[in-house]
């Protein structure tokens, strides 16, 4: 049996008590909501915080207040289940929605938070074992090693980016709240990722996140696609999330972001580009899925063999598109 380190917990009633114990205990504390994540990697000692600092009772980190028209708040405690019923989510933000849908299973979304998922620590097969085999192998890159056993000859840690949210959450062009003692400031959900496996968000140590915006769900549709081994629980080997805003039936705006490709949630421009200013067509969803192709560059460190879920990408950002579909189309998702 595996059994939790030793740690301090505190549960603090607000944000600003957070920060301060936080800040306080310096990079031997770190945060936690639902811990579906953290719990299971202290056990295998990835991570080994001496403090914990519970944000359970802070009411002012759950919720979702707004509109479609004005946009939403989402608190970053806010459990996943009570996204997964929200109506304003559901009907107006359906990516998002199916996103947190395909979390894991019923049970863990009603302990696991959004913010837990944004944040969702990188994935490997030679970094997610136990303590006494990773030691066996001599550990890796990402934690008590030096070699990438993925690709022993890089310098960087190739741990994928296995967040749900954090695709969608790029394509909508979210904002997220950062707060810690010195201050509050405000970022683009795809500034918080960077291409490394170890150092792979931009969110400082003593910051903890505050808040998601979505922007107003105006004419957005959207969707969002992912590839696992089962249809519960697993973690995506490939995520495919698709905005789509419309001018009567021609594209006005597209977003188009993978997930669980890299290290870091991936951008796909030139398909974006592709389809602008032209009707959402075979032909033209076609051609989106041939250029976003080559972006994902899968490596063996999850599951299926990497040309299967390389070509995978072509076929999952063509249903992504046909899901969100043009304007009065059946297979439209969003306003």
């Amino acid at each position: 049996m595996m059994r939790l380190p030793r740690f301090r917990y505190h549960a603090p009633a607000t944000l600003g008590e957070a920060a301060a114990i936080l800040q306080g205990e310096g990079s031997q504390a770190m945060v936690v909501a639902g811990g579906t994540d953290l719990y299971p990697n202290m056990k295998r000692r990835h991570q080994t915080p001496k403090t914990l600092i519970g944000l359970r009772k802070i009411d002012a980190l759950r919720g979702v207040k707004g509109s479609p028209a004005r946009g939403l708040w989402i608190g970053p405690a806010t459990i996943l289940t009570d996204l997964e019923e929200s109506a304003l989510v559901r009907e107006h933000y359906p990516g998002l929605y199916e996103a947190i849908h395909s979390i894991s299973t019923p049970i863990l979304r009603n302990m696991g938070t959004i913010g837990g998922n944004i944040c969702l620590d990188t994935r490997c097969n030679y970094y997610n074992q136990n303590y006494e085999w990773r030691r066996a192998i001599n550990f890796c890159m990402k934690c008590d090693g030096d070699t990438c056993w993925v690709a022993p000859g890089s310098d960087v840690c190739l741990a994928v980016s296995s967040s749900d949210t954090a695709p969608i959450l790029c394509a909508f062009g979210a904002r997220i709240q950062l707060v810690s003692k010195k201050g509050t400031r405000t970022i683009e959900a795809k500034d918080l990722y960077r291409r490394d496996g170890i150092d792979y968000l931009t969110k400082r140590s003593d910051e903890i996140l505050a808040g998601i915006t979505l922007p107003p769900a105006a004419r957005w549709r959207s969707s969002y696609r992912k590839l696992r081994r089962r249809e519960a629980f697993d973690f995506p080997v490939l995520g495919v999330a698709a905005c789509v805003r419309f001018d009567g039936e021609i594209v006005a705006e597209a977003r188009l972001w993978l997930g669980a490709v890299s290290m870091a949630p991936v951008e796909a421009a030139e398909a974006q580009a592709a389809l602008v200013g032209r009707r959402l067509t075979e032909e033209t969803i076609e051609e989106a899925a041939r250029l976003a192709y080559p972006l994902a560059k899968p490596v063996d460190n999850t599951d299926f063999g990497l040309r299967w879920r390389k070509e995978m990408t072509r076929h999952f950002v063509r249903e992504a598109l046909l899901e969100v579909g043009p304007p009065g189309s059946p297979s439209g998702r969003g306003n």
